[in-house]
């Protein structure tokens, strides 16, 4: 049975963007376009002659091959959900391990030393006597149950690829990063300090980004839009305030605060020009290495014990 067309049409991304990772197959070559100032560019050429683009190792050029491989206009987006359920596997095999995990625990109780271990965000004290401010950026990719990232990852799958296309995947993943720390951030400071996780924070950056978009925007699309954002957080802040349900409002609120600053601060707009998008492509490193870093931290002091 043939498949269908839209497969196929996939299928042969896929086929493409390996053979472009590994250097396989019999394709002709073919002139290339640079993914930042869309020059046409020779075959052999590394790096782009208007722009001075890296044409193999530019974030840019990354993005343009994930998009190829994942079949979507929002990649970060995409390898920021598939990173979150990677997390809680790995999350949810150590509790397993540790003889904790059964029952209804798994939907919204998993936590204590397999959590800690693997980044979640301290009081403020502890991050200053250990010295492990990597945790501030590693517990936004960990989650307490399956409830917690089931919400998470909805809120991302909704609000993630609006704010990626509208600032392009290099800001979108600075905006992510930038929130998500300093929300965690606020979390340890606030009322004697918290250990926190999870991606909320983050979330409640892109919300400030598109509260500070449409508050720089008219219409009544825009009132629409913003007056829904505002009762949706409204009502996460007020459930925060309510002592039976664990939602970490001071991390809630600083990725909101955070998020609506950088939404002013960045034009509403995919970067336009060589420099934006050098300077696009800069902060979008960053964050990724970032990242990068701080998993590699985390592991390096995943055996420290913990007292």
């Amino acid at each position: 049975m043939p498949l269908p067309y839209r497969w196929q049409r996939r299928f042969e991304q896929w086929q493409s963007t390996f053979r472009g990772f590994f250097g396989g197959g019999n394709q002709q070559p073919r002139p290339r376009i640079c993914p930042v100032c869309g020059s046409l560019v020779g075959i052999n050429t590394a790096r782009c002659h208007e722009c001075g683009t890296n044409l193999n190792f530019s974030l840019a050029a990354l993005s343009k091959k994930l998009s190829g491989i994942i079949g979507s206009d929002s990649p970060v987006t995409t390898v920021m959900l598939i990173a979150n359920f990677l997390m809680f596997g790995v999350t949810l095999i150590m509790v397993m391990q540790s003889g904790q995990g059964s029952g209804l625990s798994i939907l919204w109780g998993i936590g204590g030393e397999s959590t800690i271990r693997l980044g979640m965000s301290l009081p403020l004290r502890f991050l200053v006597e250990l010295n492990q401010w990597w945790r501030l950026v590693t517990a936004m990719f960990l989650h307490g149950g399956l409830i917690h990232i089931g919400f998470n990852m909805m809120s991302l799958f909704q609000l993630g690829p609006a704010v990626e296309e509208l600032y392009g995947s290099s800001r979108f993943l600075f905006i992510y990063v930038v929130t998500g720390a300093f929300g965690f951030l606020c979390s340890s400071i606030g009322a004697g300090g918290h250990f926190s996780l999870g991606a909320s924070g983050a979330l409640l950056g892109l919300v400030g980004v598109l509260l500070a978009v449409t508050s720089k925007r008219g219409g009544v699309y825009m009132r629409q839009i913003r007056s829904q954002l505002i009762t949706s957080t409204v009502i996460l802040f007020a459930m925060g305030l309510y002592g039976g349900i664990r939602i970490d409002n001071w991390a809630h609120g600083g990725g909101l605060a955070a998020g609506f600053l950088l939404g002013k601060v960045f034009a509403d707009r995919q970067p336009d020009g060589v420099t934006e998008k050098r300077v696009a492509a800069i902060l979008g490193w960053l964050a990724g290495l970032t990242i990068i870093a701080c998993f590699v931290l985390m592991i390096l002091h995943f055996r420290d014990p913990l007292s």
